[in-house]
């Protein structure tokens, strides 16, 4: 039974964290994006993102936030949220869905605790720009 289910591989299809410049709070902040650098265009895209962890001992959980998208293009780059600086110290979980023609595709990303960093930047396909990166 569990043989005939087929279970596609997401390829080409990542997330990065970028740092930038915000003039609203004069500061650099963490930018999350959808990278798609596959040659399809994913239809009927779902984030849900949480953190989660332990800070001084004690377990710490954000609430949900779920994003949507109608489609995105093949070869290119959705901005999905800011990254609130607190909940860098805590492992910070996209769960992406979408279809591909007929095809539903589904993946966890985690971005752990304390890797969203400068120190841990490299440069993200189709941006060019230095980022953090969970594929």
């Amino acid at each position: 039974m569990k043989s005939d289910i087929n279970i596609p591989t997401v390829e080409n299809v990542f997330l990065a964290a970028i740092p930038e410049w915000s003039d609203d709070f004069m500061d650099k902040i963490w930018n999350v994006y959808l990278i798609n650098d596959s040659d399809f265009q994913l239809d009927g895209v779902m984030l849900v993102s949480k953190a989660f962890g332990t800070i001084d001992g004690e377990m710490k959980k954000t609430s949900s936030l779920r994003h949507a998208f109608v489609s995105v293009a093949p070869i290119s780059v959705v901005k999905v949220e800011m990254i609130e600086s607190s909940v860098l110290e805590l492992n910070n979980e996209f769960m992406v869905t979408y279809f591909i023609e007929n095809t539903l595709y589904d993946k966890k990303y985690i971005f752990k605790a304390r890797t969203i960093s400068p120190n841990n930047l490299e440069e993200v396909p189709i941006l060019f720009v230095d980022g953090v990166i969970v594929r």
